[in-house]
């Protein structure tokens, strides 16, 4: 083969040539640096996995993250710590609230982001720079003028003060999420469905709205995961044992004088996380489509 022809062969790609050359000590280095990194995260959960079937004795006696004597018995001991109100109750109260506070998020937040990136009306801008400026606002800032009005409906103890606001487009953050997704969308589409026809409704309802799937399936899963998670609402607004949610419920384990039940509570707490792990574990590939498709994308 002459040296002409050889030259006029393509060569390698450069992304091959690059790993070629590189050493491969610095990709085993790399591979040993996230493996520490994510044993570092995850050692919590597996002290907090190993430490619910430890009997009570080792707890406080042995440091290592597994147990040398298994024991199921702080399930029971957990699930049954409240005399008249099983764990189970905590269970349903999390997940009636959190399912309600999904559809509650949105509904309002679509409606309303549909009229921010859509529609035209006056003093459209000033209301979206006020609704954004409300995600700085630190929540305990609100909270006390809330509680004061609740209170005067009569909502306290009751899980209206946590799930009406949902209905009523207060989450800025799923709203900002999904203008941006909607800004996205070519307004050549809602032309064609305005000489179809429709009006702003229904060119909602049946073109848009199948349109932003992604951000809204983005806005449930993080919606249900907060709601499921927050422990200071709940406590502030419900008093009543049988009304507690698995937060406040978790915090029943720690009593006045300051002893903690560590085996029931951390068996307690790995069931507590069955429900967020299968719930995000079921959609985790739409919430990452949703993701690098929205708003969150840099």
């Amino acid at each position: 083969m002459s040296s002409r022809t050889a030259a006029a062969l393509p060569g390698p790609p450069a992304a091959a040539r690059r790993n070629a050359g590189r050493r491969p000590g610095r990709t085993v280095l790399w591979h040993v640096g996230v493996v520490v990194i994510v044993l570092v995260v995850i050692y919590p959960v597996i002290w907090m996995l190993g430490t619910s079937f430890k009997p009570a004795t080792e707890i406080v006696t042995s440091n290592r993250p597994w147990p040398l004597h298994w024991t199921l018995q702080n399930f029971p001991d957990g699930w049954h710590a409240n005399p008249g109100v099983t764990f189970g109750r905590f269970f349903l109260n999390s997940l009636f609230i959190s399912v309600l506070a999904v559809v509650g998020t949105l509904l309002s937040c679509s409606f309303a982001a549909y009229a921010f990136s859509r529609l035209e009306f006056r003093g459209r801008s000033v209301l979206f720079a006020g609704m954004v400026v409300t995600i700085l606002l630190p929540y305990h800032v609100l909270i006390v003028p809330q509680y004061a009005i609740f209170k005067q409906f009569g909502w306290i103890n009751t899980d209206l003060p946590i799930v009406a606001p949902k209905f009523l487009a207060t989450e800025a953050f799923f709203i900002f999420l999904m203008v941006q997704f909607m800004r996205g969308i070519p307004r050549e589409i809602d032309e064609a469905a305005r000489i179809d026809g429709c009006g702003p409704y229904r060119t909602f309802l049946y073109i848009l709205l199948p349109l932003t799937r992604p951000a809204l399936i983005t806005s449930a899963i993080f919606s249900f995961i907060w709601t499921w998670n927050d422990f200071f609402t709940q406590l502030v607004y419900l008093n009543d044992t049988d009304r507690f949610t698995v937060p406040i419920g978790l915090s029943l384990f720690v009593d006045q004088t300051g002893a903690t039940s560590y085996g029931p509570m951390m068996a307690m707490s790995i069931l507590a996380l069955l429900p967020v792990f299968l719930f995000f574990l079921a959609f985790q590939r739409l919430l990452v489509d949703g993701a690098t498709s929205s708003g969150l994308k840099g």
